[in-house]
């Protein structure tokens, strides 16, 4: 008897194929083998909305492989990710090899496996099941999804904005989020207010605490909003206390902090963004990799469980080998009495399934590190020590609160916390994100204090603050929000990040999202008109449905029809109702300052701009950051025209301010606002002006005669008041160059001459 095994990985099917041996061969898919036509009907939404497959091109040789090797097989094992993607690449591998005749008679076995271990595999092998039909039309039924958003609402996008846009299902509603918190952060007015501290000293150990009441009356974060209430607190509180407070109460308190659950594919992305810096699609590449194995010696392990789960269970036989792995590494004592259990959030998890897990907690970190490439060696170690900590005791956190008084019932607080007992601390402790707490395992130590003592009083300090607005989402805290809301689900939030960068409608700077002025345009039209199909409670309820599905519990037909009818319709509607002009501009309450038509943003191919709605006729523009026109323009004092004798005004036009007529457009006369700086030079070819500094319109600077337009002599490089040793022209200009630094060289481009100029300032 012969089998073939198919995986979706060379990487996986070398692995597996040394723990199967004899009988069996395993081959690689090399993922989806079958995909949707990549064209109009592909969904047919007509017949029950039957799909269009055809071959993946790229897979087209490793499928001829799988074919050749199925003819000689007596049994097919289909052994694809235990996942819906997985079972769907499982499902279309038996339709190809059906539709070439190839299984006949010959048994076909859907085999999963949680982890690439020699014993995981074997037991997978003699425990076949069926194809899971229901997890096949829920993956069928997202796609077609997908399929119909894009293919029916992109071209729209490049009707009323511009080509090459795309709108999708999920991408959408995650590009809301990031617009919405910009929008936040613009709209948002700092607010003052003030902190008031007191530095003191017990036992030559200086400390702070902080002002809570003042005259009897507790302080919220803006009962001090201004400096001379600050200071008037200050010399009130400095005068009462003279140089000392008194210790009026002391509180201790003992809490317990419990170990986060282990990974699962949301939290390991963030907390990889937060601890490593990795991006979510390298989190899951180098995930991908640990999970089908790594050689070590002279065997390919699977080193971690596979990396696309919702589930914090941990199989009995793991947590077994990771309970006595502490004991004899940390100590009997941090292995707590009964295992700890977590509770799955997602309310699809299936329990079957388990965490993100070492597959053997005793292979350490620092043991294998010579094994592993550094990125492989932080994410496992980074998995490895959030595993072995979820299953320790908790650590115990000594606080300790103080309150100091003087006066009439002025109140100081400060308060420390020691680890008493570090228990899962001394091996992991979760990030947080924008956190501005100081973790707990950071000691802020106090002084022995008692009850009654005075303690010296060293100053009393005001402190200025500003509320700051909320802040913009990095790639971890926009995958939890994405999680908290329910659009999409872990495994695919690296690829709608990457659609969001790659589409341009975010950018990510500083480790920050920022919406691009097309991606602002386009989640405005898709909030406007597409209002459901952006909303988190509409997406996160049909990503329900569609674990519904998955679970037999619904049936995937009905879903489809009541999505795409309703969609259908709003598209044709928005098709004839909506005018480009209503989305790519926005009307201003300002009008022209050249002919007084209304201004509006409008969208160009460098982003937004202000442009007047009077385009072509008037061809005002500014920059969308400029200063708005006062209403009042601002005039030139002592001149007039040259003209007309009329008021000279300054103006802002698309290349800038300028200097102009107030009577245009009957009169048209312009001026650089900014005098161009004279070098001095006499023009060599004239020889009547003077070379002036000047700036182009795109502010690059160059320089040309005074007697402009007359004598039109222009150059690009300093003049300097030096004769061409060579061909005798009156100047030389100098040019800057990286390589060479500073050089005189003669403008005329018959002439070669060039030295350098080493008394010029070398570029920066």
């Amino acid at each position: 008897m012969s089998a073939l095994v198919i995986v979706e990985s060379p990487a996986k099917a070398k692995t597996i194929e040394k723990y199967l041996g004899k009988g069996f061969t395993v081959l690689a898919s090399y993922g989806h083998v079958r995909d949707l036509i990549p064209k109009e009907g592909a969904v047919d939404t007509e017949n029950d909305f039957a799909m269009k497959y055809a071959l993946v091109e790229r897979n087209q040789r490793h499928v001829q492989e799988i074919a050749k090797v199925m003819k000689k097989a007596d049994e097919l094992y289909l052994a694809t990710d235990p996942d819906r993607e997985g079972e769907a690449i499982a499902w279309h591998v038996s339709e190809l090899l059906k539709d070439k005749k190839l299984l006949k008679d010959k048994p076909v076995h859907r085999v999963v496996f949680h982890e690439i271990t020699k014993k995981a595999i074997q037991k997978a092998i003699k425990e076949p099941r069926e194809l899971a039909m229901d997890m096949v039309d829920a993956q069928q039924a997202r796609r077609a999804l997908d399929y119909l958003v894009g293919f029916n609402l992109s071209p729209l996008l490049w009707k009323k904005i511009r080509r090459g846009l795309s709108a999708g299902r999920v991408q959408s509603p995650a590009l809301r989020l990031i617009v919405e918190r910009e929008l936040e952060i613009e709209a948002f007015t700092n607010r003052e207010y003030w902190s008031i501290e007191a530095d003191v000293k017990s036992e030559s150990l200086p400390f702070k605490a902080k002002l809570t009441h003042f005259s009897g009356d507790k302080l919220s974060q803006f009962s001090v909003e201004n400096a001379d209430y600050a200071n008037k607190i200050k010399d009130e509180i400095t005068t009462a206390a003279v140089g000392k407070l008194l210790v009026k109460k002391l509180q201790k308190k003992q809490r317990k902090r419990n170990p986060a659950a282990p990974f699962t594919t949301s939290t390991l992305q963030q907390e990889a963004a937060r601890k490593l810096g990795f991006t979510t699609k390298k989190t899951m590449q180098i995930a991908q990799q640990l999970y089908e194995g790594v050689t070590l010696g002279s065997e390919s392990v699977g080193l971690i469980t596979y990396m696309r789960t919702d589930s914090v269970h941990l199989a009995g036989e793991a947590v077994d080998e990771i309970r006595d792995l502490i004991k004899t590494r940390y100590g009997k004592e941090n292995v707590p009495k009964t295992v700890p259990v977590y509770k799955t959030k997602a309310k699809n998890a299936q329990e079957a399934h388990e965490a993100i897990r070492p597959s053997s907690a005793l292979r350490v970190p620092e043991d294998i590190r010579g094994s592993l490439s550094d990125d492989q060696y932080k994410l496992y170690l980074l998995v490895w020590k959030r595993t072995v900590a979820s299953q320790m005791v908790h650590a115990l956190i000594d606080g300790v609160s103080v309150d100091l008084t003087c006066g009439n019932e002025h109140v100081f607080r400060a308060t420390g916390s020691t680890v008493s007992k570090p228990g899962f601390m001394a091996v992991y402790l979760e990030g947080k994100d924008d956190s501005k707490e100081e973790d707990d395992n950071k000691e802020n130590l106090l002084p022995p204090m008692k009850e009654g003592e005075l303690i010296d009083l060293l100053s009393v300090i005001p402190n200025q603050h500003f509320t700051e607005p909320p802040p913009r989402y990095g790639e971890a805290s926009l995958v939890k929000a994405l999680e908290e809301r329910g659009i999409g689900r872990p495994s695919t939030y690296a690829s709608i990040i990457s659609t969001l960068q790659n589409r341009e409608y975010v950018e990510l700077e500083t480790k920050r999202f920022y919406p691009t002025d097309v991606g602002r345009i386009v989640n405005k039209f898709l909030t406007q008109h597409f209002t459901n199909y952006v909303d988190y409670d509409f997406t996160a309820k049909l990503e329900d449905d569609l674990d519904a599905v998955s679970r037999g519990e619904k049936s995937w037909l009905p879903l489809m029809k009541k999505f795409w009818q309703p969609f259908k319709d709003l598209i044709v509607d928005k098709e004839e109702s909506v005018r480009r002009s209503d989305v790519t501009q926005e009307a201003m309450d300002e009008k022209c300052p050249e002919c007084s038509k209304p201004l509006s943003i409008r969208l160009g191919r460098n982003g937004r701009f202000i442009g007047c709605t009077d385009y072509p006729e008037c061809g005002y523009t500014r920059n969308l950051n400029d200063d708005a026109e006062s209403a009042e323009p601002e005039v030139v004092e002592g001149r007039q025209c040259p003209k007309c004798e009329s008021n000279l005004i300054i103006r802002a036009g698309r290349y800038g301010k300028f200097i102009g007529c107030s009577s245009y457009p009957d009169c048209k006369h312009m001026e650089p606002l900014e005098k161009p700086k004279d070098t001095n030079v006499v023009c060599p070819d004239c020889k009547k002006g003077t070379i002036l500094e000047r700036k182009s319109r795109k502010g690059k600077i160059f320089y040309s005669c005074s007697n402009y337009p007359k004598c039109k002599y222009a150059l690009w490089n300093a003049p300097i008041k030096e004769a061409c040793p060579s061909c005798q022209w009156p100047i030389l200009t100098v040019k800057i160059t990286k390589r060479r630094g500073s050089e005189k060289v003669c403008p005329q481009q018959e002439c070669s001459y060039i030295t350098p100029c080493e008394e010029m300032a070398k570029p920066e």
